[in-house]
C-alpha cells in the first residue's frame, strides 16, 4: 500500500548461497556475495577480482576443480587449484590438492598444502614461488623455507 511493493531490493547487501551436506553440483559456478560449500561441487568456482566475495569450504565439503576468488576460507577438501586475490585462510582440517596463489595467507597448524605456494602482489605478473620442490607442504610447528 502507498506505493510499496512486496518485490526483493536490489540494493540489498551481498547474497548468501549455502550448497548444503546432502548436495552435489556438477558445473561451474560464477558467484558474488559469500558461497558456503558443505556439500560436493564438481567443477571450476569464480568471482570477480575486485568484489568483496567470499567461498567458505565447511569440513565436509569438497570441491574438485580451479576456485578464482578474492578471499577464502578453506577447512575441507580442494583437489585443483586455488587463487586468492586478496586473502586465504587454510583451517585446521584443510586439504588442497594443487597451488595455492595468494596475496594474503593464513595456515593454521594441520592444514596441507599437496603442491606449490605462489605469493601474487597486487600486480598479478609479479609471481613469486614459496616453499621447495616437493609435491607436497604441510604445515605443523616447523616453519616454511624459502626458496
Amino acid at each position: 500500500m502507498f506505493g510499496k511493493t512486496n518485490e526483493p531490493s536490489t540494493t540489498a547487501g551481498p547474497a548468501h548461497t549455502l550448497i548444503s551436506r546432502s548436495t552435489e553440483i556438477v558445473g561451474d559456478i560464477h558467484f558474488s556475495g559469500e558461497l558456503i560449500i558443505e556439500g560436493r561441487v564438481k567443477g571450476n568456482i569464480y568471482a570477480e577480482d575486485d568484489s568483496k566475495a567470499l567461498i567458505r569450504v565447511a569440513e565436509k565439503g569438497a570441491v574438485e576443480g580451479e576456485i578464482c576468488v578474492p578471499s577464502a576460507i578453506i577447512n575441507g577438501l580442494v583437489q585443483g587449484d586455488v587463487r586468492s586475490t586478496s586473502h586465504i585462510e587454510l583451517a585446521a582440517k584443510a586439504t588442497v590438492v594443487g597451488n595455492v596463489y595468494y596475496n594474503l595467507i593464513e595456515m593454521v597448524m594441520g592444514s596441507e598444502v599437496n603442491g606449490n605456494l605462489m605469493h601474487i602482489s597486487g600486480n598479478a605478473s609479479e609471481t613469486k614461488r614459496l616453499g621447495n620442490d616437493k609435491n607436497k607442504l604441510t604445515y605443523d610447528n616447523a616453519s616454511l623455507e624459502n626458496n
